[in-house]
């Protein structure tokens, strides 16, 4: 069968924006990142470990901001544990010291780690919660303080995942604070629509991504998890990378409160493709 073409088509949706990506050093966020460059925007790169990986993103940004006619923007690095309060109001006092504003937060920064339910370890569950949900929370706090303050409105887009709605049995950390992240989106979308602030959420499915290197470079593993997807493939970070800059965008003016599963079709219960139940 002949592949469909997935070939790119850029717009410049975000000239003027800035906005700030956590955990945009490798993988989903660093997609992101380049992909508001790519569409115009000056963005934050922000990491907490491994410099380099950040700067190599922070290069690709400016790579992509002239590539696409947008000139050297006054793209940055900034240092933070989005697990900690302190580093976020730091972050964010940087931020916002370097730019003249702020327009566009992505609560992307995230991690999940294998454990049985009864054995999971309350300083690993509490690191979870704490990057995860707690993070993305003190993020959105200081961002829609920004937005209120200086008025205009402004977007979040958060990154959550299919198992925001899909129990995910030994990951029960990762499933809560995904869970978590789908009533963030909709309580602070109701709450500020008012203000002209939008909040929406991404919902990533399988993809080739570093958090899923255990089974992505592994032929036999790729092909037991693609069997359960419905299009029939893993995802790619760039194509989560452009559901974000739509939202980001005015083309999603009217969209506020939704999480758009970008998932090949996981959450539509693949296993009833077959009528085994009556």
């Amino acid at each position: 069968m002949q592949q469909p073409d997935r070939s790119i088509q850029f717009s410049s949706r975000l000239v003027g924006q800035y906005a700030l990506v956590t955990g945009a050093s490798q993988g989903i966020g660093r997609a992101i990142a380049v992909r508001f460059a790519q569409e115009g925007a000056t963005v934050a790169i922000n990491f907490h470990d491994h410099r380099a990986n950040a700067e190599d993103t922070l290069a690709q940004v400016q790579a992509a901001s002239r590539e696409r006619g947008h000139g050297d923007r006054d793209h940055l690095v900034v240092k933070a544990d989005i697990g900690a309060e302190p580093d976020i109001m730091g972050m964010f006092e940087t931020v916002l010291a370097h730019w003249p504003r702020l327009d566009c937060l992505v609560n992307n920064a995230g991690f999940q780690r294998e454990s049985a339910s009864e054995a999971l370890d309350v300083e690993t569950y509490r690191r979870i919660l704490d990057v995860n949900l707690n993070g993305a929370v003190l993020c959105a706090q200081q961002a829609l303080a920004h937005f209120v303050k200086r008025g205009g409105g402004g977007t979040i887009v958060n990154c959550s995942s299919v198992h925001q709605i899909v129990p995910k049995p030994g990951y029960l950390a990762y499933s809560i604070s995904k869970g978590g992240m789908a009533n963030l989106t909709r309580t602070l979308a109701l709450e500020f629509a008012g203000r002209g602030i939008r909040v929406n959420a991404v919902a990533p499915g399988a993809i080739d991504t570093p958090i899923n290197a255990a089974w992505t470079g592994d032929p036999a593993k790729r092909e037991a998890v693609e069997a359960h997807i419905p299009l029939g493939r893993v995802g790619t970070a760039e194509e989560i990378a452009g559901v974000f800059a739509f939202l980001a965008s005015e083309e999603a003016g009217y969209i506020t409160g939704q999480t758009i599963y970008v998932c090949g079709g996981l959450t539509l219960f693949g296993e009833f493709r077959e009528n085994w139940a009556s």
